[in-house]
């Protein structure tokens, strides 16, 4: 069963800003987000996947932007940015989506996995708002619609052996992004967050912990999980509401996913 729901282009207009796009659920956000009007910004490492996907919007009708740019380099992150105002002017629709992760025992001491979650799933999540949220801010003050979208995970609410440090990072996301709120609601920028559960994607192919891999090899073939376009379609409901309805926390959920 098809997981669209929305019709025509509610997003026509608007300039939607996509990290993690090479794959997964980023893909499929930047394709369907494109399929309903808005002009999309693609942003990851592997820019061949990006071309690809860029490729696949625009032989579709949609208008979009392939920019290769590792989002735990701040540098490159703000030109990204630059690049796009200059290109389409200031985004309205940023889907905060990049991560990774590597599952562990503490007492293995994975020093260098804990490192790059750190930087990836937190710092590169900082280093997007803060080259996009003049954006944003700017957007809103113009009357528009301006969304950030987190992506976290229900490992920031479940208790999983070897979960560690990835269910901290995704901690960190999830709460930042009820403070954010705080101060960003009043100013109109729509923050929000989705917290997925288990997603059929590449994501877990990182995983080499064999007690990690097994949950999850267990869960996508016991149960009917969910699938990238589920959460894209999810992420364009959530920017095509009425301006002043901000849902701000989406946990999504396989019905059959019992942990």
């Amino acid at each position: 069963m098809s997981a669209a729901l929305l019709t025509g282009t509610p997003l026509a207009g608007r300039v939607a800003v996509v990290s993690g796009a090479s794959s997964g659920m980023g893909a499929f956000t930047a394709q369907r987000l494109a399929e309903l009007g808005a002009t999309v910004v693609a942003l990851a490492r592997r820019k061949e996947r990006l071309d690809s996907l860029v490729k696949t919007i625009e032989a579709a009708g949609g208008t979009a932007l392939a920019l290769a740019v590792d989002v735990t380099d701040r540098d490159a992150v703000q030109t990204a940015a630059d690049q796009v105002a200059t290109r389409f002017g200031k985004a309205d629709l940023v889907f905060n989506n990049a991560g990774v992760q590597l599952i562990s025992g503490i007492e293995e001491l994975k020093v260098d996995d804990w490192q790059r979650q750190i930087d990836l799933n937190i710092t590169g999540l900082m280093n997007i708002i803060a080259a996009f949220l003049p954006h944003l801010t700017d957007s809103a003050a113009q009357g528009k619609p301006a969304d950030l979208i987190n992506t976290s995970s229900i490992a920031a609410t479940r208790v999983l052996e070897k979960f560690s440090i990835y269910s901290g990072t995704k901690a960190y996301i999830s709460h930042l992004t009820r403070l954010l709120r705080v101060e960003l609601g009043p100013k109109m920028v729509r923050v929000a967050t989705i917290e997925p559960g288990m997603v059929d994607t590449e994501l877990p192919d990182h995983v080499t912990d064999p007690d990690a891999s097994k949950l999850m090899a267990d869960l996508i073939h016991d149960i009917d999980c969910l699938q990238s376009a589920d959460i894209a379609e999810t992420v364009a409901f959530m920017a095509a509401v009425p301006r002043h309805v901000n849902l701000t926390e989406i946990t999504i959920m396989p019905t059959a996913q019992a942990i």
